[in-house]
C-alpha cells in the first residue's frame, strides 16, 4: 500500500517539475506573432490558392506585414479586401483594375485539324507528351480540361474543343495558367476585350494548312492601328494592352479573324433574356392591337328583308269547265345572310283531266 501511495506522489512531483520547466521555456522562447499578419489574414478570403504568387493566405499576410508584397496582393479578394488591407497597414490602396484569364486560341474542333484520334487520359499534360497533342497545331488547346479541373472557382468551360473562360467568375489566381502545358492562357485587364487568339509561331502558309483561325502574321493590323499597340515577335501579332483604346480597327482588318472582341457571357444572357421578352412584349401588343380591330370592324353577315311570294292555291273547282286553278301569291318576309335578290316563284298547279 505505501508503495503505491509513494509511486504516485513521485510521478506527481515529476509531473509539477516538468510542468514548470516546459512553462519557463515557452515563455523564454515564445516567437512573437506580428497582430498585423493575425490581421490581414482575418480580412483575406482564405483559399490558399496561390495566385498571389505566396504559398496560401498566410504566406501573402506575412508578406504584406514585411512589406514585402502589395496591399491588393490578393486577386480573390479584389478592391474591397485590398481597402481592409490598406486600413491595416495605415496606407492607401493603389487604383488598379482587376485582371482575369484569356485564353489565345481560337482552334476550336471546327477550325483547327487532327493529327490522329485520341483515346486515352483526359488531361492535356499527359496528350501533350504523344506527339505534342492530336491537334495538328503543337502550339493550339488541346480542350481537355486540365485547366478547367485546375479552376476552383468554376471559371472555365470547355466548348467544341476548346476552353473558354467566364470573365465574371475568374479571380485570376493563376491556377489555370500553371496547369496549361501549351501556356496559352494569359493575364489581362478585365476591361480589354480585343485579343489576338492565336499562339503559333508558324510562318503564315504552315499555319492555313493546320488551323483556319490562326494568325498567319501579315501585318495587316500593326499597320491598321494608329496607337502603335500591335507588335510582332515571332511571327505573331500581339496586343499591348496599356497602348490598346478598343477600337476594334484590327478587328475589322484581320483576313483570318484572329483578332477577336470576347463576349461576356453573362452580359450577353441578359441581352439575349432582355431581348426576348421584348420580343414577346411587342408580339403580345401586336395580338391585342389585332383583337381589338377585330371587334371594332363591322360584322359582314347583314339583315336584309327579301320578300318571296309562297304559292296559295285558290282553287275554284269546275270539272265541267276545266278551269285552271287561280292561284294568289301571299309574302312572306325572310332573313337573308346574303342581299342577293330572289325572284319570286309562281307555282301552277293543274288538276288532272277527267275521262
Amino acid at each position: 500500500m505505501n508503495s503505491i501511495v509513494i509511486s504516485i506522489l513521485v510521478l506527481g512531483c515529476m509531473g509539477l517539475v516538468f510542468g514548470v520547466v516546459l512553462a519557463i521555456a515557452a515563455q523564454k522562447f515564445e516567437v512573437k506573432e506580428d497582430e498585423k499578419v493575425v490581421a490581414i489574414l482575418e480580412v483575406l478570403p482564405g483559399a490558399n490558392c496561390g495566385g498571389c504568387g505566396f504559398p496560401g493566405c498566410g504566406g501573402l499576410a506575412s508578406a504584406i506585414a514585411a512589406n514585402k508584397a502589395p496591399v491588393n496582393g490578393c486577386p480573390v479578394g479584389g478592391a474591397a479586401v485590398a481597402e481592409k488591407v490598406a486600413q491595416i497597414m495605415g496606407v492607401e490602396v493603389e487604383a488598379g483594375e482587376r485582371k482575369v484569364a484569356s485564353v489565345i486560341c481560337a482552334g476550336n474542333c471546327d477550325t483547327a485539324k487532327t493529327k490522329y484520334d485520341y483515346e486515352g487520359i483526359e488531361d492535356c499534360r499527359v496528350a501533350a507528351q504523344l506527339s505534342q497533342g492530336p491537334k495538328s497545331c503543337k502550339y493550339g488547346c488541346l480542350g481537355l480540361g486540365t485547366c478547367k479541373k485546375a479552376c476552383g472557382f468554376g471559371a472555365i468551360e470547355i466548348v467544341n474543343g476548346l476552353a473558354v473562360i467566364n470573365e465574371d467568375k475568374c479571380v485570376n489566381c493563376g491556377k489555370c495558367m500553371e496547369a496549361c502545358p501549351k501556356h496559352i492562357i494569359i493575364s489581362k485587364p478585365v476591361s480589354k476585350k480585343v485579343v489576338v487568339a492565336c499562339h503559333s509561331n508558324e510562318f503564315g502558309k504552315d499555319v492555313k494548312s493546320k488551323c483556319s483561325a490562326g494568325c498567319i502574321g501579315c501585318g495587316l493590323c500593326a499597320k491598321t492601328c494608329k496607337f502603335d499597340a500591335i507588335k510582332f515577335e515571332n511571327k505573331l501579332a500581339s496586343i499591348d494592352f496599356d497602348k490598346c483604346i478598343q477600337c476594334k480597327a484590327c478587328v475589322k482588318k484581320c483576313p483570318t479573324k484572329v483578332i477577336k472582341v470576347l463576349v461576356d457571357e453573362a452580359t450577353e444572357n441578359k441581352k439575349l433574356e432582355e431581348t426576348k421578352s421584348e420580343n414577346e412584349k411587342v408580339e403580345g401588343k401586336n395580338i391585342e392591337d389585332k383583337k381589338i380591330k377585330k371587334d371594332a370592324e363591322p360584322k359582314n353577315v347583314k339583315e336584309t328583308e327579301v320578300k318571296v311570294d309562297s304559292a296559295k292555291i285558290n282553287k275554284t273547282t269546275d270539272i265541267s269547265s276545266k278551269k285552271t286553278d287561280e292561284i294568289k301569291l301571299e309574302q312572306v318576309t325572310v332573313n337573308a345572310v346574303e342581299p342577293e335578290e330572289i325572284e319570286p316563284e309562281f307555282i301552277i298547279v293543274k288538276e288532272p283531266e277527267e275521262e
